[in-house]
C-alpha cells in the first residue's frame, strides 16, 4: 500500500531532522576536537568565550550566559565554575540582586578566544562547506 501524503510528508520531515542532527554532529565533534587538542577547551566554553568578548559590556549575569550558550541552568554552572578555575572569567555577586552571579571576562580569556577563534572558523569552513554538507 503506497503511503498518504501525510505519512510522506511525516517521512521527509524526518529524513529532513535526522539530516540536520547528522550534520550538527560532525561540526560538533570536529570542533570539540580541535579546539581540545589546540586551546584546551570545548564548544560551550569556546561559545562563552565568544559571546562575552564579541559584546559591548564588560558583565553578564550568568543565566544570560548560561542562555546564550544553550545549556540548562546546571550546566552552565559547571561551565562557568571550569572557566573561572582556568582563570578565563571572573563572577562576583549581583550589587543589585544578591541572589545573582555576574561573570566578566578575563584578559586571559580574552587571550584565550583570539587564539582559538581561527580554529572555530576554520573547522567551520571545512565542515560546513564538505559536499556531505550541502546535498539535501
Amino acid at each position: 500500500m503506497a503511503p498518504t501524503d501525510q505519512e510522506a510528508q511525516e517521512a521527509d520531515l524526518v529524513q529532513t531532522w535526522r539530516r540536520l542532527l547528522a550534520q550538527y554532529s560532525a561540526v560538533a565533534w570536529a570542533l570539540d576536537r580541535a579546539l581540545q587538542e589546540r586551546h584546551g577547551i570545548g564548544i560551550s566554553e569556546f561559545e562563552a568565550l565568544e559571546h562575552m568578548a564579541e559584546a559591548d559590556k564588560d558583565m553578564f549575569r550568568a543565566q544570560e550566559l548560561t542562555d546564550a550558550v544553550h545549556l540548562s541552568q546546571s550546566a552552565g554552572s559547571r561551565l562557568i565554575t571550569r572557566l573561572e578555575r582556568q582563570g578565563l572569567v571572573t563572577r562576583s555577586a549581583c550589587p543589585l540582586d544578591r541572589r545573582g552571579v555576574l561573570v566578566r571576562l578575563t584578559d586571559a580569556g580574552r587571550e584565550l578566544y583570539r587564539a582559538a577563534r581561527p580554529t572555530h572558523r576554520a573547522v567551520l569552513a571545512a565542515t560546513l562547506s564538505a559536499p556531505s554538507s550541502r546535498s539535501s
